[in-house]
């Protein structure tokens, strides 16, 4: 039986956050404080929670991992037919959550999203390991299994195709990029009186930050 969730409470006292503390581009402070969690030790420091919605409405969430940030927005990779790709394919925004447990942070990026160029995507696709380049052709990601044997013989079939040759990347596996409008730091602080800071889109390169109540 759990115990009663009610009482289970968690006090945030590591820090506070003020206006003064942020860089103006809100891309380097997302660096930095991703670098004060790689630098704590935080378990999965890239890993975020991507909400997408369809077209009419329904909405979904995963966690996938960030692979690269900068001016232009945050850049993760998928199957571009999973339901994530299908999506975002026909609904582009999305919002995605970066917790950071250890460190009492968390960061809240919303905004469109578009595909990163093929040579983005190839170079990525090349960095990885050769058992998760083969993975990305045997996955139809999304797709109903009969069995976990299904997939094996996927992945077997895939590896005798390519052999100890260099393996391609799939024609529909890549990177998407979420180009923020808004971008949200929060900072836990004592009797639940957080600090948020929200970076908001006021032109090509021109952010206004606003202090919203907890």
């Amino acid at each position: 039986m759990l115990p009663d969730l009610t009482a289970i409470r968690t006090e945030y006292a590591r820090a506070g956050l003020d206006e003064r503390d942020l860089d103006p581009s809100p891309s380097r402070q997302i660096e930095k404080w991703l670098r004060d969690a790689i630098d704590a030790g935080h378990p999965e420091p890239t890993a975020m929670t991507l909400a997408t919605a369809s077209p009419d409405g329904e909405p979904a969430a995963r966690v996938v991992l960030l692979k690269g940030v900068d001016v232009r927005g945050l850049v993760f990779f998928t199957n571009y037919e999973s339901d994530k790709g299908k999506q975002l394919e026909q609904n582009p925004r999305a919002c995605v959550n970066l917790f950071w447990v250890l460190l009492e942070r968390q960061i809240r990026v919303t905004g469109s999203v578009e595909k990163v160029s093929p040579e983005e995507s190839e170079a990525y696709f090349r960095s990885r390991p050769r058992e998760s380049q083969l993975g990305a052709w045997a996955s139809e990601q999304s797709g109903v299994l009969e069995g976990r044997a299904a997939l094996e013989a996927s992945l077997a079939e895939v590896r005798a195709r390519f052999g100890d040759g260099e393996v391609a990347r799939p024609p529909h596996w890549g990177g998407f990029r979420l180009v923020p409008e808004r971008v949200e730091l929060w900072q836990g602080r004592p009797s639940r009186l957080h600090d948020r800071l929200r970076y908001a889109r006021i032109g090509e390169g021109r952010w206004k930050i606003e202090r919203l109540a907890p």
